[in-house]
């Protein structure tokens, strides 16, 4: 059901059944290590290149949540991912081994809520009963398309933020007990001008702004109506920019209300600048460590908005402007209703 210009909103409220977290040996000693059904200690993942561990994160997660929901594959009707390698092919090459109806999508860093509303309409228009979606980010594969390979040992500024190295899935079923999906604000693209993918965070601010206020604005509500607005993976500087940018339009917003996490996945004492990034930054905070403070019962609703950076290799060589993204979807406990 449509509501206002930027909204979905789900009568069904199509259930996260189970969901799948992996990590790499670096993520396993962050803020979030708890969030990881499985952590690998090997950054190759066992696999020959960088690429392919990728790759590995994501089959793994995939099988996971299947495990966890008991549900085998020939119950996925659809499988919906994407990642930031060139033509997503991580994802290609993982949902094979589903062998279901496959969607990839692009949305950068904001792949893990893209494909978790898209899912949702597929369930609640009656489309399909079971849907798999995930995303994968790997730091090794996606360090070196778009900035400097780690093993070149770049200086990088204050601003730069250290690529997730995991996966998260998560399977939405329709008439289950569980998180409910009650609604999607899918968000428009927003280009400030800035061309440094070493400050990511301040270029996607502007995006995870524009679809939180958008999103409040179509359904009426305010920051008060959830316990937590989480943003993907914005880091130090995009997290306190955006919040700032939210005070300033007059929303009353508590520190410990916006949560980043990009600012959470890591400790301080593990140098990564302004925090993490990358697809599986929401992914892994949001399906891991949220999701389970949910079914804990410390978190009734919250609003999941992760952000992408929708440049290339290509225009960024061209010295193009980083146009930038950011999808939000509410999740709330059993019983929660738009």
């Amino acid at each position: 059901m449509r509501k206002g210009q930027f909204t979905v909103t789900f009568p069904t409220a199509p259930t996260i059944v189970s969901t799948g977290v992996t990590g790499g040996p670096f993520e396993g000693k962050g803020n979030l290590s708890h969030s990881f059904d499985k952590v690998y200690d090997d950054f190759y993942v066992g696999q020959a290149s960088f690429e392919k561990a990728q790759k590995k994160l994501l089959e793994s997660a995939f099988n996971i949540a299947l495990e966890k929901g008991n549900i085998v594959k020939e119950d996925i009707q659809f499988v919906i991912s994407g990642d930031l390698l060139n033509q997503i092919t991580s994802s290609s090459f993982a949902s094979a081994a589903v062998d279901a109806p496959y969607l990839g999508v692009f949305g950068a860093c904001s792949t893990s809520m893209e494909g978790l509303g898209l899912a949702a309409l597929i369930v609640d228009g009656g489309h399909a009963d079971c849907v798999l979606t995930g995303t994968v980010s790997h730091n090794g594969a996606m360090e070196k398309q778009f900035r400097y390979p780690t093993e070149y040992g770049s200086q990088k500024p204050p601003t730069a933020q250290w690529t997730v190295t995991g996966a998260g899935a998560a399977i939405l079923k329709a008439n289950e007990t569980g998180p409910k999906v009650t609604a999607a604000t899918f968000g428009r693209v927003v280009d400030m001008g800035l061309t440094d993918p070493f400050n990511m965070g301040g270029a996607m601010a502007p995006a995870a702004v524009d679809t939180i206020l958008r999103h409040l604005e179509d359904t009426g509500r305010t920051p008060a109506d959830y316990d937590v607005i989480i943003t993907g993976d914005l880091g130090k500087l995009g997290h306190s920019l955006s919040l700032e940018m939210l005070r300033d339009r007059g929303l009353d917003i508590p520190d410990d209300a916006f949560q980043d996490c990009g600012v959470l996945m890591y400790r301080e004492n593990q140098g990564v600048q302004s925090g993490g990034s990358g697809c599986a930054c929401s992914a892994v905070g949001m399906y891991g460590h949220f999701l389970q403070q949910m079914k804990e019962g410390h978190i009734k609703r919250m609003l999941c908005v992760a952000t992408g950076a929708l440049l290339s290799p290509l225009s960024y060589q061209q010295n193009e402007s980083i146009p930038c993204i950011a999808h939000a979807v509410v999740i709330e406990q059993e019983g929660g209703t738009v």
